[in-house]
This record gives structure tokens, sequence and C-alpha cells, in this order.
């Protein structure tokens, strides 16, 4: 049988993941624009971030709710001017 496939492919090296640049610039209470896919965008204020800044609660306009979004989704977080 296969038994040692399967554990090779768990002994991959994880790649870290890194925010952008401007996700470093964040702090509670900002206002960003998530920009989901393509076309789809919301509006937010930032609620807490990592230590790493690799991870964002945003509290989504429109009573949308909180949600937390990874650098690895492919969201993009851009601040807004005030």
């Amino acid at each position: 049988m296969a038994r040692n496939g399967n554990q090779r492919r768990s002994e991959a090296a994880l790649h870290p993941a890194e925010p952008a640049a401007h996700w470093k610039v964040l702090k509670e209470g900002d206002r960003v624009r998530v920009l989901l896919t393509p076309g789809y965008e919301t509006g937010g204020l930032v609620d807490a971030i990592t230590s790493d800044y690799t991870s964002v609660w945003v509290n989504l306009d429109g009573g949308l709710g909180r949600t937390m979004l990874h650098c690895s989704d492919g969201v993009e977080i851009v601040p807004q001017e005030a």
C-alpha cells in the first residue's frame, strides 16, 4: 500500500504568510475599505489586529457584522482617508 505517500505531503515546508505593507499601519478604529473580489467591496472599522498584522477584525458597515480577515485570504484592506 502507499502508506508513506501521505506522510511526505504533510512534511512539506510551510510558507509564512506576509501581510501587505499597508496592513502594518492599521490601527483600531481606522476606517477601511474591504475589497473582497473584483467589483465587490464594503467599508468598515478596524476592531482588532494581531501583533504580527496577519489577521484583522473589521466591523463591516450596513450591519454585516464583524469578520476576521487573514492576509492569505486574498482580500485587500485599504485605509480610507479621514
